[in-house]
């Protein structure tokens, strides 16, 4: 593989607050166009999850959740609200770890995340109890925003929908990517690539996707710098016309945790 000249990130700026029905990818284009830039078929659009969830109305308040004995069991274990406990239960497919420090969930989307991807932060009236759940299907909601990106302005980038993920054994979140678009996800280097030494790369496989996401979560900011979008050049080897099959297939199968 031939290594790459260089990849920029751009934080898009001037994003308005968004709200249920507002268009991500109009939104993103005239922000673009504000600040001079141009998008290209060989770009990669990077969208903050909290907008994409925001447009698409995915707003919940745990004062109205009825909490089942299930949850008011994990609750009890956990110090943790039965409302909330139960907003997690509805958003996964399973309940990996359940302590007072986390809640490890596998979401209906089958990435695995701390609280099933539920939270507060950057919401408005989130100190009165709102909360924001992801999209339904984050790589359908990828597939969307760049066709209508495309229909909007005759360019088609690549779309990545990225929120904050913690890591197994390490502290701190990174960007991932959780609905994607238009991008080689994975780029498996195994029986074709080769070292420096000319031997053929046997275990190599790249996770193109998560890899620019967590790049451009630097670019984007995590708390008030209001940039909740990024734009990538540098990486159209990457980028293809069609869709592809989305960040779902960065996922390990369950048949292959080795931890349990």
């Amino acid at each position: 593989m031939e290594p790459v000249a260089g990849i920029s990130m751009t934080p898009v700026q001037g994003l308005p607050l968004f709200g249920p029905g507002m268009s991500v990818a109009r939104a993103l284009l005239d922000a673009i166009h504000r600040q001079g830039e141009g998008l290209g078929s060989e770009d990669v659009c990077v969208i903050a999850q909290k907008i994409v969830s925001k447009s698409e109305g995915r707003y919940a308040r745990v004062q109205d959740v009825e909490a089942s004995p299930e949850a008011t069991r994990i609750a009890g274990e956990t110090e943790r609200e039965p409302q909330m406990i139960q907003l997690i239960l509805d958003e996964s497919s399973e309940i990996l770890r359940a302590t007072p420090a986390a809640i490890i969930a596998r979401h209906r989307c089958g990435h695995v995340l701390a609280n099933a991807g539920i939270d507060a932060s950057n919401v408005e009236e989130g100190d009165e109890g709102a909360v924001l759940l992801w999209p339904q299907d984050p790589d359908a909601s990828a597939r969307a925003i760049r066709e209508e990106i495309a229909e909007l302005s005759g360019a088609r980038p690549a779309v990545i929908i990225a929120d904050s993920m913690g890591r197994a054994w390490r502290i701190g979140t990174t960007g991932a990517a959780i609905g994607c678009a238009g991008l080689t996800v994975l780029d498996d280097q195994r029986g074709r690539g080769k070292d420096l030494f000319g031997r053929t790369l046997q275990a190599t496989v790249i996770a193109v996707a998560d890899s620019i996401a967590a790049t451009a979560a630097l670019a984007m900011g995590e708390g008030a710098e209001g940039t909740p979008a990024a734009l990538v050049r540098g990486a159209g080897r990457w980028v293809g016309p069609d869709d592809g099959p989305g960040a779902a297939s960065v996922l390990r199968p369950v048949a292959e945790d080795m931890f349990r």
